[in-house]
């Protein structure tokens, strides 16, 4: 991902080796493998640690009993490393696997856990949760709570409208939506029944979503009738007329009300509102699909002509994330989860994978910054976040802006900040912990849309340091090279 001119030398700084990387258009050193911690996790979180207990789980199968044995381990053994992850992570199976990984040499070729037979959406609903499962608040403050039992029997309901309306294992549904609870609802409804799932944030002009969603050929359409941002009132349903007017076999629309209780369905095709798909004596039916089914559709970013499908798997994609929340990021049940994301973004479908987890997810619409700079801080103090999502943009403005969280908000439960997007810049990092909170973990991961999870993650039993992303992922064979192709690993 770092590919211009991008050159890694070594140097003595005070008897000790460091390394930076320096680019053309940059000449601030990313990470240095001496630098001091600025935070070191306490021995007591580390044996509490998810990654702690499996690498105790696993230590005959190791060299050594520490994060960079479990790595090693992992790249490997891979067929060993993913069989227990999926063991650990307590992955839902109608039909057990019969191979891990077959014809392993092969790129693209390689079959995963072949035999296997799972639903995405019964992994994430199908425990014994309950309380609230979703907090959904806007910029101007409207909350609204979904509770496991609410979320699980709209879901189903979903579904069997889904079924009523033709849709099919295959079959690809769309929405055009903000990040409300129906957005997850209607994508596990999508999930329940074996089809694809593909979203655009409603701030996409009507251009660029015929440029994704002309692709896949949706036979539903779930949206918003708009959605607010930065203090204005933003009216989507002239974009979605659009859009679905110029959608090839499109059976039915449905809008989800979110500016006014009565938006006008004038002019959309078979047109429903989302309350009308809800039946509270629906019962919740999973179709099972074999591992590498179609899960998601995403899209490149369209910089160098239209944007490109990127197809991400049904069982790859559940045991990446929960390798990341469970191992990566600790999440523990009853946490409270948020990332500030839309529907457009990666981060949101690696968001609703925590539901896996437990976890209640805090869903926010709206601008980051408004009405003010602590708006997603009262959040986190009042819905006690314990993990708090952002972007290395956020961090930087947030700084700008003069807001201090630490001295206007406690966070108690606050255990971990993860930051993605860029790289965060070392400044921000002396930020967090200077005016965020001094006893936290903050993880700059990096990944991508097309593994819609992470290449480096956080760690919960290593220090943090100053402009570096604490470790590689777990699975993840991943080298930096210099321009003659030399690993520059260990230096």
């Amino acid at each position: 991902m770092l590919s211009r001119d991008i050159w890694a030398r070594a140097r003595r700084r005070n008897g000790a080796t460091a390394r930076r990387i320096v680019t053309s258009w940059s000449d601030r050193p990313l990470f240095d493998r001496v630098s001091t911690p600025i935070w070191q996790p306490s021995p007591q979180r580390c044996a509490a640690s998810h990654m702690r207990r499996f690498i105790d789980a696993h230590r005959t199968s190791l060299r050594g009993d520490d994060y960079a044995a479990l790595y090693d381990w992992s790249i490997e053994e891979p067929q060993d490393f993913w069989a227990q992850v999926w063991r650990f992570c307590e992955v839902k199976a109608v039909a057990p696997y019969d191979v891990v990984l077959r014809d392993a040499s092969r790129m693209p070729g390689a079959k995963w856990f072949e035999g296997a037979k799972l639903n995405f959406a019964a992994n994430l609903l199908e425990h014994e949760a309950s309380g609230t499962a979703l907090v959904f608040v806007n910029e101007r403050g409207e909350r609204t709570e979904v509770s496991w039992r609410e979320l699980r029997g709209q879901v189903a309901s979903v579904a069997a409208r889904l079924r009523s309306l033709g849709v099919r294992r295959g079959d690809r549904v769309a929405a055009y939506i903000a990040n409300r609870p129906e957005a997850v609802v209607a994508m596990l409804a999508t999930a329940s029944v074996g089809a694809v799932w593909s979203s655009c944030s409603p701030d996409f002009g009507v251009d660029a979503v015929l440029d994704r969603f002309g692709q896949i050929e949706p036979k539903v359409l779930f949206a918003t009738d708009g959605y607010f941002y930065n203090g204005k009132s933003i009216d989507s349903l002239p974009a979605v007329r659009a859009v679905a007017a110029r959608l090839q076999g499109l059976a039915a629309v449905v809008i989800v009300p979110y500016r006014t209780d009565d938006p006008d369905l004038s002019a959309l095709p078979n047109a429903h509102l989302f309350d009308e798909l809800l039946d509270p004596l629906a019962e919740p039916r999973y179709e099972p699909v074999a591992f590498d089914a179609p899960l998601y559709i995403l899209y490149s970013s369209g910089t160098t002509g239209a944007p490109k499908c990127i197809v991400h798997g049904v069982g790859g994609t559940l045991l990446q994330h929960r390798k990341e929340h469970v191992l990566h990021t600790d999440i523990r049940a009853g946490d409270v989860v948020f990332y500030f994301t839309t529907c457009g973004w990666m981060m949101w479908n690696w968001l609703v994978s925590a539901l896996a987890s437990r976890a209640t997810l805090l869903l926010y619409e709206g601008a980051p910054l408004h009405p003010d700079p602590g708006i997603l801080w009262r959040l986190a103090e009042r819905e006690r976040v314990a993990i708090f999502g952002t972007s290395a943009k956020y961090l930087s403005a947030l700084e700008k802006s003069g807001f201090a969280p630490s001295a206007r908000h406690a966070l108690p439960k606050l255990r971990s900040i993860l930051s993605t997007g860029s790289p965060l810049a070392p400044a921000s990092f002396d930020f967090v912990y200077r005016s965020i909170k001094a006893d936290v973990q903050l993880a700059s991961i990096a990944g991508g849309t097309d593994l819609i999870s992470c290449f480096a993650l956080g760690n919960p039993l290593l220090p943090v340091r100053r402009g570096e992303l604490q470790c590689r992922g777990l699975g993840m064979k991943v080298e930096i090279f210099t321009p003659d192709g030399r690993s520059v690993r260990e230096q």
